[in-house]
C-alpha cells in the first residue's frame, strides 16, 4: 500500500507546487529554482512509483527505498501547511520566506539523493491510468463432466439467448464476477451446449484478455470466421469492410471473453461497428468480465456456488474416484477449506494471483482506498459514508473537480469497486448503503496493504513498525498492548470490543494515542465506557474523523476541543453531552456532524461558523424542541438528518434560505408537522433531491416551501408509516422532476393527487401497507388503476 499511496503523495505534491505562485510569497534566494527542481524531481518520482509497485515485492534494497521515501513525504507534505502556503499572499514577513526557501532546499536534497538511488533500479515509467494486465488465453472448450453447480446459471444464460433482441441495441449479455468464480467456464458450457448450437450456426470464440483494441478485435473475429483472410496491415475501414461481408444476413454467437476494457468510448466505437452488419439483431454476444463497463446493459451477475457444490468440486479434484470414503478426517479439513472459499470454485488453486490482476488493473487512487478497507474483521458490514469519511480522513481522495465535493469523489470510488465486483453491495438506503468484501478479496486487500493495516488483540506479540492502521478487537484484552508503544507513524486507530466494561483500559488506550499517535488523523471509540477525554486530545493537529458515538459517559467536551482544527467529522451521536460548547463552531474545517444533546435547545449558530458542514444530524435529543437558530449561514449544507427528536414540532423558514440542500430526512419526531406555506412574495430556487419521512405520528402536511421550492430538483419523496396523513396535495404535481414516489403504511390515505400520472418524470410508484390505494389502485380490478398503468415500475401490496 506505501507505494500507492505515495502515488498519490506525490500527484498532490506537484499539483500544488503548480500552483503555487512564488511572485505572490515572495520567497528569495533563488527559490523558483529550487521549486522548479522539486517538481521536475516529484514528476520523476511519480512516473516511476508504479513500476516500483510491481518490482518491489520481490526487491527488497527497492522496499527499504520506498520506506525512505514515506518518511520524507510523511514529514513534508502536510495537506494544511501546503495549502496554506499556496494560499498565501504578499503580507507575509520576510522570516517565513527565509525559512520556506531553506525548507524547499533541504527537501530537494533528500529526494535528490533518493532520485539517484532510484536510478539504480532501472525503473520505468507508466501512467497510471493504462495499467498492464497480464494477457491469458482461453478456448471455447470445457469437459461439462468436470463442471459442478452451473446448471441453473447455464440455463438462464441459454433463455436469454434465446428471448428476441428490441430495436437496434447490440444484443449483449455481460457475465459479471470476481476473478475465479467461474465466468469463463460458464460460457463454454452455454457456448457448446447443442441448443445453442442449433440456434447459432455460426459461433465465434476470442479471447480478448490484453487489450480492448477495436482493429486487434476485428481482426481476431475475422480471422475466426474466415482462417485464410489476411488483415494484418488493414485499416480500420478495410476491417469493417471485410467484417460485413463476412457476417452480413448471417446468425451468429460472439463471445469476447475475459474483457478489462473499462473505457466507455471503446465499447461505443467496437458497437457502432457492429451495428453496421445487415440481420445484427438475430445474432447475441456473451461477454465475461470483471468490470461492469457497459452501464446501458443488464449484466448477469455471477454468484459463488453453494457450500455442497463446492465441497463436491473440491472432492472431485482432491481423491480418486472412492477414495474420499477412506479418509473422513480430510473431508471434514476440507469442509473447512471449502467453507473459507466462499463460494469461489478456482480460490481451492492459488486465487490470490489471479485476484492481483483485478488490483493491478485499478488505478492507484482505487488501489489505496481498497487496501485500506482490510483494516477492518472479515464479514464487516461496511457503510458506505463511514469508508468515504476514512478515507477521507487519511487524504487518500483526488482533489474534487468542479461542482464536486470530496464526499462525491468518494461516492465515485465505491462505484467504482462496485462495478469490478471488488465489493458487493447489501442494503440500499436513501443517504447511504452497506456493502460486504468476499473473504478473498479481503486476503487480497490485506496483502497488498503491505503490512500497513493491522489487528491487534491479546495475542499479538510484535507489530511492524511501518502499520500505520490499527484495529484493537479483542474482549478479552485487560491491558494495553506493549507492542503498540513504540509506534509513532499511526494515522487511524478503531477501537472494538476491547474490554467494553473497563473504563480503566480505555483511558489508557486513549492515553496512548494521545501521547504516542501525534500524526493521528482518525478514532473510533464506539461504546466506549469513558467518562471523559483528557484535555490532551488538543494535541491531534492531524486528526480528522473523531467517532465517539454511543459514549454514554461522556458529558461534556475538554476545553481544548477547538485546537483540533483539522478535524471534518466528529460524531456524538448517542454521549450524554449536555450541550454543544462554542469552541466546535469555530471548526471551520467540519463536514459532518452527528450529535446528541440533552437540552431543548442547540445554541445560535454565528455567522462565519461551519462554513464547511455538509451534513447535521440530530439524534435522539429527546428535550430538543427546535433547530438552532442562524440555519442560514450553513452555506455550505447538503444533508439534514432528525431523528427521534420527540419534542420537536417545526421546522425553520431559515431553511429556505440553503441553496445547496439536497436530501433531508426525519424520523420519528412523533409531534412535528411540517406545513410551511409559500408566502406570496417567495419565489424559491432550492435543491432538495430526496425527501423522506418516517413515522410521523402528528404529520398532517408536507412543507410547500421546501418541496415546491424544489419542484425542479427533487426526485424521490419516501412517506412511511405516518399514520395520520390522509390527504396528498394537489401541488405535489408541480414536482416535475419526480422519479421515485413511496408510500407506506399511511393507512388514511384514500387517494393518491388527481392527475399524478402525469408527472412527466415519475418512473417508480410503490405503495405498501396502505389498504385504500391497494383497493383503489390494484392492477387487477383497481377502478383508478388506468391512471397509472404506464409508469414504469408500480408496486401496490399490502405486504412489507
Amino acid at each position: 500500500m506505501a507505494e500507492t499511496f505515495l502515488f498519490g503523495i506525490a500527484k498532490s505534491v506537484v499539483e500544488k507546487i503548480v500552483d503555487l505562485s512564488v511572485d505572490e510569497v515572495r520567497l528569495v534566494y533563488n527559490v523558483k529554482t529550487d521549486l522548479k527542481k522539486l517538481e521536475d524531481t516529484m514528476i520523476s518520482i511519480k512516473d516511476k512509483l508504479l513500476d516500483a509497485e510491481r518490482q518491489q515485492h520481490h526487491n527488497e534494497n527497492l522496499r527499504h527505498s520506498l520506506r525512505k521515501q514515506d518518511a520524507i513525504n510523511h514529514r513534508n507534505t502536510n495537506s494544511s501547511k501546503v495549502r496554506f502556503l499556496a494560499s498565501c499572499s504578499t503580507c507575509l514577513p520576510l522570516s517565513f520566506s527565509l525559512r520556506m526557501a531553506y525548507k524547499i532546499k533541504a527537501i530537494n536534497q533528500r529526494l535528490g539523493k533518493l532520485a539517484t538511488e532510484w536510478n539504480s533500479f532501472n525503473l520505468r515509467q507508466y501512467c497510471s491510468d493504462n495499467r498492464h494486465v497480464f494477457r491469458r488465453e482461453t478456448t471455447s472448450f470445457v469437459d461439462s463432466s468436470d463442471v459442478i453447480g452451473r446448471d441453473e446459471d447455464k440455463q438462464n444464460i441459454i433463455n436469454m439467448l434465446m428471448k428476441p433482441s428490441e430495436d437496434r441495441n447490440v444484443p449483449v449479455i455481460p457475465i459479471v464476477g470476481i476473478g475465479g468464480l467461474g465466468k469463463t467456464t460458464l460460457a463454454q458450457l452455454v457456448y457448446n451446449d447443442d441448443r445453442v448450437t442449433s440456434l447459432f450456426p455460426l459461433k465465434i470464440w476470442i479471447c480478448v484478455s490484453e487489450e480492448f483494441d477495436v482493429s486487434r478485435l476485428l481482426k481476431l473475429i475475422i480471422q475466426s470466421v474466415n482462417k485464410e483472410e489476411r488483415c494484418d496491415d488493414s485499416t480500420l475501414e478495410a476491417l469493417q469492410t471485410c467484417l460485413r461481408s463476412l457476417l452480413n444476413h448471417k446468425k451468429f454467437l460472439l463471445v469476447p471473453d475475459d474483457v478489462w476494457n473499462e473505457n466507455q468510448a471503446k465499447w461505443v466505437e467496437l458497437r457502432n461497428l457492429l451495428r453496421s452488419i445487415d440481420g445484427l439483431s438475430q445474432s447475441k454476444i456473451i461477454i465475461t468480465t470483471r468490470s461492469l463497463i457497459m452501464s446501458s446493459i443488464c449484466a448477469y451477475k455471477l454468484k459463488g456456488l453453494p457450500f455442497k457444490d463446492c465441497l463436491v468440486l473440491f472432492t472431485k479434484w482432491a481423491f480418486n474416484d472412492g477414495d474420499e470414503k477412506r479418509y473422513p478426517n480430510l473431508i471434514r479439513i476440507g469442509g473447512e477449506i471449502v467453507d473459507k472459499c466462499k463460494g469461489v470454485p478456482l480460490a481451492e488453486n492459488d486465487i490470490l494471483p489471479v485476484l492481483k490482476l483485478s488490483y493491478n488493473h485499478l488505478p492507484s487512487h482505487l488501489q489505496r482506498c481498497l487496501a485500506l478497507l482490510s483494516l477492518y474483521k472479515k464479514d464487516e458490514i461496511y457503510y458506505s459514508n463511514k469508508v468515504i469519511r476514512l478515507w477521507m480522513a487519511n487524504g487518500l481522495l483526488e482533489r474534487p473537480k468542479q461542482n464536486q465535493e470530496w464526499e462525491d469523489v468518494g461516492q465515485q470510488y465505491l462505484n467504482e469497486l462496485l462495478s469490478r465486483c471488488l465489493i458487493q453491495k447489501e442494503k440500499d438506503f436513501c443517504l447511504y448503503f452497506t456493502f460486504k468484501m468476499h473473504d478473498l478479496v479481503h486476503d487480497l486487500a490485506l496483502d497488498v496493504s503491505q503490512k500497513e493495516c493491522k489487528t491487534v488483540n491479546s495475542k499479538t506479540e510484535t507489530v511492524d513498525e511501518n502499520v500505520r492502521h490499527l484495529l484493537l478487537c479483542d474482549e478479552k484484552l485487560v491491558e494495553v498492548p506493549r507492542v503498540l508503544e513504540g509506534m509513532k507513524k499511526v494515522q487511524t486507530i478503531i477501537i472494538q470490543d476491547a474490554s467494553v466494561e473497563s473504563k480503566v483500559i480505555h483511558e489508557s488506550l486513549i492515553n496512548l494515542c494521545f501521547s504516542k499517535f501525534k500524526y493521528l488523523r482518525a478514532l473510533e471509540l464506539r461504546n466506549s465506557p469513558l467518562t471523559a477525554l483528557p484535555n490532551s486530545i488538543g494535541t491531534l493537529r492531524h486528526l480528522r474523523d473523531l467517532d465517539l458515538s454511543r459514549c454514554l459517559g461522556i458529558r461534556e467536551l475538554p476545553r481544548s476541543f477547538y485546537k483540533l482544527r483539522s478535524l471534518q467529522s466528529l460524531n456524538l451521536a448517542g454521549t450524554g453531552l449536555k450541550q454543544l460548547p462554542d469552541s466546535v463552531q469555530r471548526l471551520i474545517e467540519l463536514r459532518h456532524l452527528e450529535l446528541t444533546i440533552q437540552a431543548k435547545h442547540l445554541k445560535e449558530i454565528q455567522a462565519g461558523c461551519w462554513t464547511s458542514l455538509q451534513y447535521l444530524e440530530l439524534n435522539s435529543c429527546m428535550e430538543l424542541e427546535c433547530l438552532p437558530e442562524g440555519m442560514q449561514y450553513l452555506k455550505s449544507f447538503r444533508t439534514l438528518v432528525l431523528s427521534f427528536c420527540t419534542e420537536l414540532v417545526s421546522l425553520p423558514r431559515s431553511l429556505k434560505f440553503l441553496s445547496k440542500l439536497e436530501h433531508l430526512e426525519i424520523v420519528g419526531c412523533l409531534r412535528i408537522n411540517l406545513k410551511m406555506e409559500l408566502e406570496e412574495e417567495e419565489d424559491l430556487q432550492l435543491s432538495l433531491r430526496t425527501f423522506s419521512l418516517y413515522q410521523l405520528d402528528a404529520l398532517t402536511d408536507l412543507p410547500r416551501l421546501l418541496l415546491q421550492g424544489s419542484s425542479s430538483t427533487l426526485q424521490q419523496l419516501r412517506i412511511i408509516w405516518c399514520k395520520n396523513l390522509s390527504v396528498l396535495p394537489s401541488w405535489l404535481l408541480n414536482l416535475t422532476s419526480l422519479h421515485k414516489l413511496e408510500i407506506v403504511g399511511c393507512r388514511k390515505l384514500s387517494a393518491l393527487p388527481e392527475g399524478i400520472g402525469r408527472l412527466p418524470n415519475l418512473r417508480v410508484l410503490v405503495s405498501r401497507r396502505c389498504p385504500q390505494l391497494s383497493k383503489r389502485y390494484r392492477e387487477n380490478g383497481g377502478e383508478d388503476w388506468h391512471k397509472i398503468a404506464h409508469i414504469r415500475k408500480v408496486v401496490i401490496t399490502d405486504e412489507d
